[in-house]
């Protein structure tokens, strides 16, 4: 068996990609837990060696490797090479920074020495998502590695060529066989990949319907997962803002990856007094942005990565303004080849309406009046979802202060909401558990050992 990948720039045949059988995947997992005994032995410097050529090795192939993503889920080229960048980056924090993050901690105690200690736990499985393909292999993988773990990649059926890309550096850069391996897996398979008892964790991205599925069968095996799922990320942009900043920032949000992102900014809550000027500066801003192919360097938006999920959210934008969303902008499905939907402009978005109320994956902005901040801060959380939020305010200790009232996994003030190795990331409600990045994203698939020393 084979995925069929169609190009969503021309709507045609790209390339195909053979999933893995049963006995191949099970001699891949087997593969990795093998690889695991002497993996889990060795130095953080030579994980960190490893990692560091990875990065090098991306750094310097950096064309190369994004053309992938231009070809197979319709990101910009610009956006493409910054995503592979920011991956060698992420791969080049952990070599840098992990041994820090792990280092046994002291712990006082009735013993003699008593301390925690992080220690591995096995191979771990990332099943990741199409948007961003190389980001979200590296934000599983770099801090999984580091800590002495193998990891078995099961990637998008709709972005084989970006996992084949992403397992080859890892060839290339020397990884000793089976510390790193491509999964290529039909979806009714996933189940018997986490269900196999070599498989000691579980890493997931992607929606909380499937997220639920896979939290489930992980759980019925006893095993940890991390959730990164959807999001509805509220912004809040009171009265006293720098609101050319915060449109700036705003519009940049919304459309990276033609909106495609579960972080960008999707519900704009506007203090009232300044709701019209506010929308007058989203409308001439999103109205620069050229739509169009992900090849050229003046493209801004690319298309849609799915026909479904144009269609999806072609539905959502009708039934909105069937419901009363005013459109300033947008809404209309495009003619010609490809799967572009136009960057649109809902105002006068209620609660109610499926804009609101749902993940909205594509270049749609949805434009929502509250009288004061407390009003802002209650429709920012009137969401089953908890991502990533942000709020702009000249009044930094108010924001602050709010921030801790917001049920998200990560807010920012007066800037864009992004991930960084540097810092978790992770949701909350329907949005998942778990972090990933950061000294917290590294502890997730470790065992922390509490060792307890008496007197001999």
């Amino acid at each position: 068996m084979s995925f069929q990948v169609i190009n969503p720039t021309t709507g045609q045949p790209l390339h195909s990609f053979p999933f893995l059988n049963a006995t191949e995947r099970d001699a891949a997992i087997s593969a990795s837990a093998e690889a695991y005994t002497h993996w889990r032995k060795t130095s953080m410097a030579t994980r960190a060696d490893l990692l560091r050529r990875v990065a090098q090795i991306m750094r310097e192939e950096v064309e190369s490797l994004a053309l992938p993503m231009v070809e197979e889920m319709g990101k910009p080229l610009r956006e493409a090479r910054g995503e592979v960048l920011k991956s060698a980056w992420c791969a080049e924090h952990y070599a840098s920074h992990a041994e820090g993050y792990l280092a046994p901690e002291m712990v006082p105690s009735d013993a003699l020495i008593s301390y925690v200690q992080y220690l591995p736990i096995g191979p771990v499985l990332g099943i990741l998502p199409w948007n961003a393909p190389f980001w979200l292999a590296f934000r599983f993988a770099a801090p999984a590695l580091m800590a002495g773990n193998t990891c078995l990649m099961k990637h998008d059926g709709h972005v084989p060529a970006c996992a084949a890309a992403i397992a080859d550096v890892f060839t290339r850069a020397g990884a000793p066989d089976g510390v790193f391996q491509n999964l290529p897996l039909d979806t009714p398979d996933i189940a018997a990949a986490i269900n196999n008892e070599q498989v000691r964790a579980v890493s997931f991205t992607g929606s909380d319907r499937a997220g639920s599925i896979v939290a489930a069968t992980a759980a019925a095996q006893i095993k940890p997962a991390v959730l990164e799922l959807g999001g509805s990320d509220p912004v809040i942009v009171l009265a006293d803002a720098d609101l050319d900043k915060a449109a700036d920032t705003i519009v940049l949000s919304r459309i990276i990856n033609a909106g495609q992102s579960c972080i960008a900014a999707k519900r704009i809550i506007i203090e009232q007094s300044v709701y019209e000027s506010f929308l007058d500066k989203l409308k001439t801003r999103f109205e620069r942005l050229k739509l169009g192919d992900p090849h050229l360097e003046t493209t801004d938006v690319g298309p849609i990565a799915r026909t479904d999920l144009r269609d999806n959210l072609h539905r959502q934008v009708t039934a909105s303004i069937e419901a009363g969303a005013r459109c300033l902008l947008g809404g209309t499905l495009p003619e010609g080849e490809g799967f572009f939907y136009p960057v649109t402009l809902l105002a006068d978005v209620g609660p109610d309406m499926v804009v609101s109320c749902e993940e909205t994956f594509g270049p749609v902005a949805v434009a929502m009046a509250a009288k004061d901040a407390d009003e802002a801060l209650r429709i920012a959380n009137d969401t089953p979802y908890g991502l990533g939020a942000a709020i702009w305010t000249a009044n930094t200790a108010a924001a602050i202060a709010m921030a801790a009232d917001i049920e998200s996994g990560q807010v920012a003030i007066n800037g864009i909401v992004k991930t960084d190795p540097r810092l978790p990331s992770g949701g909350t409600k329907r949005s998942g558990y778990g972090r990933e990045l950061g000294a917290h994203g590294i502890k997730m698939f470790v065992n922390a050992q509490q060792v307890w020393v008496g007197r001999s």
